[in-house]
């Protein structure tokens, strides 16, 4: 079974199981005609929402690239998540501004033999249900279904949370449903927040991690005729959509043929292994000219002795067009480029009299 697959059977358990529960509650309530227990039924089947939301989101994301869209539509899980966690924070802030109400206002509750068997149900149900889709959410790396876990889960901390009420009301006759439910609420809110931060970054375009940056590049190094690897940036459109690029260091004496042979073989791998269509640039070490490998010796030391200089690469020299190339990768504290590239410049003109030096500043989006 895919990931989709098992993406909307975990999401169909979820709705499953919130209509038996309501239908469970809804049964009770009639019996011990208790309009309160049956509008708890009624919210149980809105819980069912979330599960819903991830169904037909999860459905939306598997439709094909068109024209206007050429990576597919992978992204509208995030917009998925990101809906569970606005209906999580609603619930939170409801919450607060009705146990705000109750400690301003405190009311008596009463609590009838049935209505606590009902509120252990359902915590029961709603823990159990909560754990199982949220782990399935995390192995499948899917925001909906953790966000719509978390969400069952906050429905049993509530829950419990009336029953640990309940207890204390029943044992010395002190309210403090006000006070627990205030408490949780907020917690709830926070959480609300931390679902939501998630998918907006992915949106926004979030840092790629770093075990995968270590992996990709110890990959990529592990090829033979790659002296190097650098620049490389990731793009999510989903989780099943990643484009890619990076540059690789070959020797100058390697001849187109072998070139495109070894990047396709490095495209190949980054696909089949980690979803990735990888596009491969090229820098090329001088080694069959010793005038041209000693320049560039001299212009990568010349750079890399500064402090404020993480990493120097992609050399270029051309005697006829009389133009020397090279790229730097600054340190995080440099936040002035157009200086930064005056003062190298300044320090590599001398080597090349007569030759127009181009310092390109590269930022490091993978570190």
């Amino acid at each position: 079974m895919d990931r989709n697959s098992q993406i909307i059977r975990t999401s169909w358990i979820g709705i499953a199981a919130n209509v038996l529960l309501a239908g469970f509650k809804a049964a009770v309530g009639i019996l011990a005609s208790s309009v309160a227990i049956v509008m708890d039924a009624v919210n149980n089947l809105s819980d069912a929402l979330s599960s819903a939301i991830t169904i037909i989101g999860t459905k939306l994301s598997q439709r094909p690239a068109d024209r206007k869209h050429p990576f597919g539509f992978g992204r509208i899980e995030y917009f998925s998540a990101i809906i569970i966690a606005v209906i999580v924070l609603s619930a939170g802030i409801t919450s607060l501004i009705e146990s705000v109400k109750k400690i301003i206002h405190p009311t008596q509750p009463s609590y009838t033999t049935v209505m606590l068997i009902v509120i252990v149900v359902a915590i029961v149900v709603k823990l159990v249900l909560g754990q199982y889709v949220k782990r399935k959410g995390e192995q499948l790396k899917s925001d909906a279904l953790i966000a719509s876990g978390s969400d069952a889960l906050f429905d049993a901390v509530i829950t419990l949370a009336t029953l640990i009420s309940a207890g204390i009301m029943l044992l010395w006759g002190v309210s403090l449903d006000g006070i627990l439910g205030a408490l949780i609420s907020v917690v709830i809110i926070n959480a609300g927040f931390e679902m939501l931060a998630s998918p907006v970054n992915e949106l926004l375009g979030t840092s790629i991690p770093a075990e995968l940056t270590s992996q990709i590049k110890k990959e990529v190094s592990d090829f033979e005729g790659v002296h190097g690897v650098y620049d490389l940036i990731l793009h999510n459109y989903g989780p099943d959509v990643k484009i890619g690029s990076l540059h690789i260091n070959v020797y100058d004496t390697m001849s187109a043929h072998d070139i495109h042979g070894l990047t396709r073989r490095i495209t190949t791998q980054m696909f089949e292994r980690h979803g990735i269509i990888m596009t491969v640039g090229i820098y090329a070490l001088a080694t069959g000219d010793n005038r041209l490998a000693e320049l560039q010796s001299r212009v990568m030391q010349t750079l890399a002795a500064r402090k404020d200089i993480v990493q120097v690469h992609g050399f270029y020299y051309s005697a006829k067009d009389k133009m020397l190339s090279v790229d730097v990768v600054p340190d995080i504290s440099v936040h002035d480029d157009a200086a930064l590239v005056n003062q190298l410049v300044d320090k590599i003109q001398p080597l090349v009299p007569d030759t127009h030096v181009v310092v390109v500043v590269d930022h490091n989006y993978s570190e």
